[in-house]
This record gives C-alpha cells, structure tokens and sequence, in this order.
C-alpha cells in the first residue's frame, strides 16, 4: 500500500537495506514508496546507523495512541480558497514539503512551521494563526520561530494591526541571509580546527586531519558567499525586469 502506513515487515525491509548499504532510494524502489517516505522514517528513528525496525515500529504505535485527529484540522482541509485552490491538495503539499525539510536535519516542528509560512500566500502569520493552522501549543510554536530566527530562515516584525503582536516573516532575502550564516559557522569552525592543528602539533595525524577541515571548511565558506551574492543580484535583476515587462516571457 504505497499510500498507507509503514508496515512491520517493510520495516525490517528498510532495516535490511540499510544494513546492505542500499541508498533511501533504492530502498524505496523495493518498496514502491516514495523517497521522501523512506528518508523520513529513517531519519525520525536513529538515523541510517541506528534504525531498529522494531524499535521504529513500537515508537509509530506509541504516536499513534497518543494522537487525536482534531475537526480543524480536517475543515481545513476541505473546500477550496480564495485563488479557487483545493485546499485538501495545498495540505497535502505543505506535508511533503514538511517531510523533506526534516529530511535535510531541521527539526519536525521547525519545519513544519517553515513550510507553512512558505505556502501561506502572505508570507507571514502570527503565533495564533500557526496555532490554528498546525493545531499545535503557542510553545511550541514560540521553540520553533526562536530556532527558526536563529537560522536567519524567518524574521520577526509588529503586526501593522496590532502593534502587541508580532509576525514571523519569510522575505526575499531569506535564504541569502541563511546562507551567509552557513559561512559564518564554516568559519567559526575553519579557525577552531587550525586552532587544534597548531595546538596537536605540526605533522601528527590528528593536527593534519583538523588542518584539512580547516583548509576545507573555509573555501568552502568564500565561495558560499560569493555564489549567494552573484545569485542574489541576479535574480534580483530578473525580478526587476519582469516587474517593468509585463509581456515578458519566460523561457
């Protein structure tokens, strides 16, 4: 059932896999499942070294008795919106989109809130309205934007309505932003690992390993930023001519 629920057996599948080295995608071919089912069952029971198909079993029956489907969360997925949408097809969307953000290591409620700032046509919402749409505690929708601000992914400003209350924000720039605090930790971690190669002595094989880290982790970082500034400008450029072109086609 490539629709339903992980089965025991498919898990010990998944576990068999692993073991033979297969990749999520080659998993999920013998199991006629998407990738991004494979790569999050993994992911959310120990990782690929870890994964115990009983253990992932036991953890998927403890969250099944604990959840309780709410009717919010069914209305909101019924009917169409104002663009004439399908709302049942935006929802399911945002979940695939929430799946394959855990799948590059943000946490589930992160992520979950990320993608629903990002299918949310104003592209900003309030701690009550992400309450509303998640069905989820004003806590932890207050972790998950602190962890989200910390990653420069969202940005907080007043709600021109209410001056009390703030909005979480995804901008044009935010992945811009998201970038250059990638190089900004590939270069806390480029010096903390010349640090440790200057500190366990010039040719020993720690100090050389830690050196080409170091060595790595900070071109890496120069060209992270100097391809998110090419990029940037020139979509920013595109953008403007599209804005001042309407007859403008795509290619």
């Amino acid at each position: 059932m490539p629709g339903g629920r992980l089965s025991q057996q498919e898990r010990r599948q998944i576990a068999t896999g692993l073991a033979e080295g297969l990749s999520y995608t080659e998993i999920a071919k013998r199991l006629e499942r998407p990738t991004s089912t494979i790569t999050r069952e993994v992911m959310r029971n120990g990782g690929p070294i870890a994964y115990r198909s009983d253990r992932a079993q036991q953890a998927t029956e403890r969250r099944a008795r604990r959840h309780k489907p709410t009717a919010p969360a069914t209305a909101a997925a019924v009917g169409s919106d104002a663009f004439g949408r399908d709302l049942a097809t935006v929802h399911a969307y945002a979940q695939r989109f929430t799946e394959l953000l855990v799948a590059t290591g943000i946490p589930n409620m992160m992520a979950s809130v990320l993608a629903c700032l990002y299918t949310s046509d104003a592209g900003s919402l309030t701690t009550a309205e992400l309450v509303e749409r998640l069905h989820v505690s004003p806590a932890s929708i207050s972790k998950a934007v602190r962890y989200l601000e910390g990653q420069e992914l969202i940005r907080r400003e007043r709600d021109a309505r209410e001056q009390r209350r703030d909005r979480y924000t995804i901008d044009e720039d935010v992945w811009f932003r998201a970038m250059l605090a990638s190089a900004r930790m590939n270069a806390v971690l480029a010096e903390a690992a010349q640090e440790g190669a200057d500190l366990l002595g010039a040719d020993t094989p720690a100090a050389t390993r830690l050196a080409n880290m170091g060595r790595f982790l900070d071109r890496v970082g120069q060209d992270l930023v100097r391809s998110a500034e090419h990029w940037r400008e020139a979509l920013t450029t595109e953008r403007h001519t599209d804005t001042h072109s309407p007859g403008r086609s795509r290619s």
